[in-house]
C-alpha cells in the first residue's frame, strides 16, 4: 500500500464520520440540536463543536500548524466542558461552518505531511507528547466516529431517525411493528435473564 492509498483510506473514514455527525442535525429545530439528552448534558450541536476543536488541535496545533480560529472554550481558564455545548449566541451556522473549516484545515495537514511526521500534543505531558501524523489521524477518526454514534442514539431517541447517512440506515427493516416486537422480545429476554441471575 502506498502512502497516498493509506491517506485515502484514512480520509475516507474520517469524512464518513464527519458527514454522519452533521447529518444528525438535519431537519431538527434549534432547541432539539442544543437540548441536553443525557445526565451529563450530551447534545447534538455540542458534539459538533467538540469535534471541530479536536480536529483543529490534533491535526493543526500538534504539528505546528495553528489554525488561527478563535476557540475561547478551549482557552486556559475556560469553563469545564465548555466545548461540549453551544451558547445561545453561537449559531448553528457558525458551529457547522467552523467544523467545515476545521475539515479543510485538517485535510491540508494530512495532505502536506508524511504519515510518519512527528508532532507534539501541547496539552499532554512533555515526556509523552510525541505522536505521528498517522496516530493523530486515527485518534481523530476514532473520536469522531464515537461521537457520531452518540449522535445517532440521541437522534433515535428524539424522532426515530437512525443510520450513517441518507439512504444508508443499515437497519434490517423500517416496519414499526417489527421493531416494537423486537424491542418487546429484548425486554422479555432481559427480564428473564435478570430473574435467573
Amino acid at each position: 500500500m502506498t502512502a497516498s492509498d493509506a491517506k485515502a483510506d484514512l480520509h475516507f473514514y474520517l469524512q464518513s464520520a464527519r458527514d454522519a455527525l452533521l447529518w444528525k442535525l438535519e431537519g431538527l429545530p434549534e432547541y432539539d440540536i442544543r437540548r441536553p439528552l443525557t445526565p451529563t448534558g450530551t447534545n447534538l450541536l455540542g458534539l459538533v463543536k467538540h469535534v471541530a476543536g479536536v480536529e483543529l488541535a490534533y491535526l493543526g496545533d500538534t504539528f505546528g500548524r495553528p489554525s488561527g480560529e478563535p476557540l475561547p472554550w478551549l482557552d486556559t481558564g475556560a469553563e469545564p466542558n465548555a466545548d461540549m455545548w453551544v451558547t445561545a449566541d453561537e449559531s448553528r451556522e457558525y458551529i457547522v461552518e467552523l467544523y467545515r473549516r476545521a475539515w479543510v484545515y485538517a485535510d491540508a495537514t494530512i495532505d502536506a505531511l508524511a504519515l510518519d511526521t512527528i508532532g507534539k500534543v501541547p496539552w499532554w505531558p512533555s515526556d509523552k507528547n510525541e505522536v505521528t501524523l498517522h496516530h493523530a489521524v486515527v485518534r481523530v477518526i476514532a473520536d469522531t466516529h464515537r461521537h457520531a454514534g452518540h449522535a445517532d442514539i440521541l437522534r433515535e431517541l428524539m424522532d426515530g431517525a437512525v443510520g450513517m447517512n441518507k439512504g444508508n440506515d443499515s437497519m434490517p427493516t423500517d416496519d414499526p411493528a417489527w421493531w416494537e416486537n423486537h424491542r418487546s422480545r429484548l425486554e422479555r429476554t432481559a427480564q428473564e435473564a435478570g430473574r435467573d441471575a
